[in-house]
């Protein structure tokens, strides 16, 4: 709990002092404290009203694009780390090598041929280009398979088969108990790297509307510094935003550590 409020905290502290001020503040004042007049309430209604309230709905569009792909990432990735954990199978041993080869291969490498193939099937300008390539974690695909290895035992599979139970239940009942923690692990890594990932929309998306927040803001940025018609007093909304956009996460973080904790103490007292 204290790691991961001093993971954000610094950041949190820049931009909630950023946020306390005008754009002319920014530059005229010192970097790491307040202005003399705290526009920080201005600053966020400006923020959530401007442009007819974008802001809100490039919001929006985050939740959906990062819930969505996390949760689908999430079951992927259980299903697939414990069929590779528990069933022997042909081409196990080969498959799990793709696996981590998969992971040392850079997202952006594989941008512009996802943007070629989606562009193809007509996925282009839709949150579908979002939030397939998302679903896809190889990273969380050995994570459970390490974890499931660790955490589910094969007594207790083979228990539940002498039982007469079938190898759906004995997933849904027996071994989803025991993965908790390291799904919450995957969900909350899929929900970061989603809610963070600027450069796939960036290609992949060309209507504001459907933008989420980290292009959205990009746009702002690009517009108060760019010559003519640019428009200086986005960069308070730039910063505001920012700080706003890291609460969810922040949130995310604090209300699901418990399940870390409750798969630490797993199994450490004997009953």
């Amino acid at each position: 709990m204290l790691a991961i409020l001093a993971y954000f905290m610094l950041p949190l502290f820049w931009l909630l002092i950023a946020s306390t001020k005008t754009t002319s503040d920014l530059f005229s004042t010192f970097g790491l404290w307040l202005a003399d007049e705290v526009s920080l309430l201005g600053n966020v209604r400006e923020t959530l009203t401007h442009d007819d309230g974008i802001y809100l709905v490039w919001i929006r569009n985050t939740l959906v694009y990062a819930l969505v792909a996390a949760g689908g990432a999430t079951a992927l990735a259980t299903l697939g780390g414990y069929g590779f954990a528990k069933f022997r199978f042909a081409g196990n041993r080969a498959l799990t090598f793709i696996v981590l080869g998969a992971i040392a291969v850079p997202t952006t490498a594989l941008a512009i041929p996802t943007y070629l193939l989606f562009a193809r099937a007509g996925l282009v300008d839709t949150p579908w280009a979002v939030i397939l390539p998302s679903l896809v974690s190889p990273f969380g695909l050995f994570l459970m398979r390490v974890y499931t290895q660790t955490s589910v035992s094969d007594e207790l599979i083979e228990a539940g088969r002498i039982d007469g139970a079938g190898e759906g239940r004995i997933f849904a009942q027996i071994a989803l108990r025991t993965l908790a923690p390291g799904m919450i692990t995957v969900l909350l890594f899929t929900l970061v790297a989603t809610w963070n990932n600027y450069f796939l929309p960036l290609i992949m998306l060309h209507e504001p509307d459907i933008y989420p927040i980290t292009v959205g803001l990009a746009q702002w940025s690009s517009q108060a510094r760019g010559g003519s018609g640019s428009n200086p007093n986005l960069l308070a909304l730039v910063t505001t935003g920012s700080l706003l956009s890291i609460i969810p996460l922040v949130a995310a973080f604090v209300i699901l550590q418990r399940y870390w904790q409750s798969g630490l103490s797993a199994g450490s007292v004997k009953g």
